[in-house]
């Protein structure tokens, strides 16, 4: 039976208790897969996300890239004969939440506030998973298409075993049309598809200029201390507008969005008279073009500095690399950089660290109009807009790599002031609603556009 938009989102309104209990369950659960001493909470959330879609029908099992790795969930609830199969994906593991002091509410006890659910992992991608829940839920014993799961347990440590159990586990995981829970919507009642991420290179560059520290008295203004030689070196890395300097980065155009200044300012957290850097529209710089960052420096720490030539100092470079690059070539672009720019005969090192590619999507097909017309309804007649992505979701490309044939939406539950990753993580309980009505409508759009 096809349901109507109305069925579907009182349906929806119906079981929304029962959904939010279910996050809020999730939320309560320590997950943090960076955290080695926490490693039995991230069992403990598989085994809750596992035995929630066994609740709904599902045939489901934790399963592992090999003994001891994270546990991911995969699992499988069969529709019509001849239906299309969709993979949902979301993860179970959440960022650590760092000082609590930072937070307004107790990190994993799910608070609400106004009209906010605050925790860490209630949009981040524990909300994921309730929204497929949700929408399975809501869809019953009408469900049109044949549905398979993969609730990855390593996201926010990289997903470094992704490619092994993409293989592994291929034959369980394929799928016509597959989607990722795992981005945002562009604002409150603004819906939006994901169709560029930037990508990423972390580099640890290091610059030496003496075998040993001396006496700043006795060598000062003729031998280069560490810390100055890498300032120097690293001013390279910008013009004069702060947009980067390194040749041979990729940038291109992007949506035709405008991002009101005041909504930048609040949501960046700007101070009074910053100014931004770089060239172009703000979408541009944030979306499609790439952004160079300090993320972190090895030096002696101002206090207790005593008066001494640094021999050594380290710095990490981190560059997001724009759709149409890839890494390995902007790894070769910093390379070459640095070693034309290093001051004053300096030895340099340089490490790569990690890198993640960038992804442009192809947004048009059925799939594509199956999810704009589902968030139309959802949104009471406000249609989706293609938006881009400043950060990176690297395992996307491990997905259009293993399932080539695939349509890959890429969806979400987080708005501007979700906070993911930071103190104060919180879900916007009415957009969670237009979400889970979303992609209940979505998938029964698919089965529905299945000849």
């Amino acid at each position: 039976m096809t349901l109507s938009t109305e069925d579907i989102k009182t349906r929806v309104d119906e079981l929304f208790p029962g959904i939010r209990k279910d996050l809020e369950d999730l939320v309560r659960i320590e997950s943090v897969s960076a955290d080695p001493e926490r490693l039995s909470e991230v069992e403990k959330s598989a085994e809750k996300t596992r035995d929630l879609f066994a609740a709904e029908g599902f045939e489901v099992e934790i399963v592992r890239a090999f003994d001891g790795a994270p546990p991911a969930i995969v699992g499988e609830k069969k529709g019509p004969e001849g239906a299309p199969t969709v993979l949902l994906y979301a993860h179970h593991d959440v960022q650590p939440e760092n000082d609590h002091a930072d937070w307004d509410t107790p990190p994993f006890e799910p608070t609400e506030v106004g009209d906010r659910l605050y925790g860490r992992g209630a949009a981040d991608d524990k909300a994921g998973i309730a929204a497929h829940i949700g929408a399975i839920r809501a869809l019953g014993d009408d469900l049109p298409v044949t549905v398979r799961l993969f609730i990855e347990g390593e996201e926010e440590v990289a997903s470094a075993t992704l490619p092994e159990l993409l293989g592994k586990y291929q034959d369980k995981l394929k799928a016509d049309v597959i989607v990722i829970a795992d981005s945002g919507n562009w604002d409150i009642g603004v819906p939006a598809l994901t169709t560029s991420l930037r990508g990423l290179i972390r580099v640890d560059v290091e610059l030496r200029t003496l075998g040993h520290a001396v006496h700043s008295g006795m060598w000062g203004g003729l031998a280069p201390d560490a810390i100055m030689a890498l300032v120097r070196l690293l001013n390279t890395l910008w013009d004069e507008d702060g947009a980067p300097a390194v040749e041979g980065l990729v940038s291109g155009p992007a949506a035709d969005v405008e991002y009101p200044e005041e909504r930048l300012r609040a949501e960046s957290g700007a101070i009074a008279g910053l100014q931004w850097v770089g060239k172009g529209s703000a979408v541009e710089r944030m979306w499609t073009q790439p952004a160079i960052t300090i993320t972190g420096l090895d030096a002696p720490k101002v206090d207790g500095a005593s008066n001494t030539l640094s021999p050594s100092a380290r710095a990490k470079v981190t560059i997001r690399i724009a759709p149409g690059d890839t890494g390995e070539n902007a790894v070769a672009a910093l390379t070459k950089h640095l070693e034309k720019h290093v001051p004053w005969g300096a030895e340099l090192t340089t490490k790569v660290v990690d890198t993640g590619e960038p992804i442009a999507l192809d947004a048009t097909g059925p799939a594509y109009d199956a999810a704009r017309a589902a968030f139309t309804e959802a949104w009471d007649g406000t249609a989706p807009i293609d938006m881009g992505v400043g950060g990176s979701i690297p395992f996307i490309a491990e997905f259009l790599e293993a399932f080539p044939q695939a349509s890959v939406l890429v969806t979400g539950v987080e708005d501007p002031d979700t906070r993911a990753h930071g103190a104060n993580e919180g879900l916007h309980l009415a957009e969670f609603r237009r979400v889970v009505v979303a992609e209940a409508l979505l998938l029964q759009k698919l089965g529905a556009s299945q000849p």
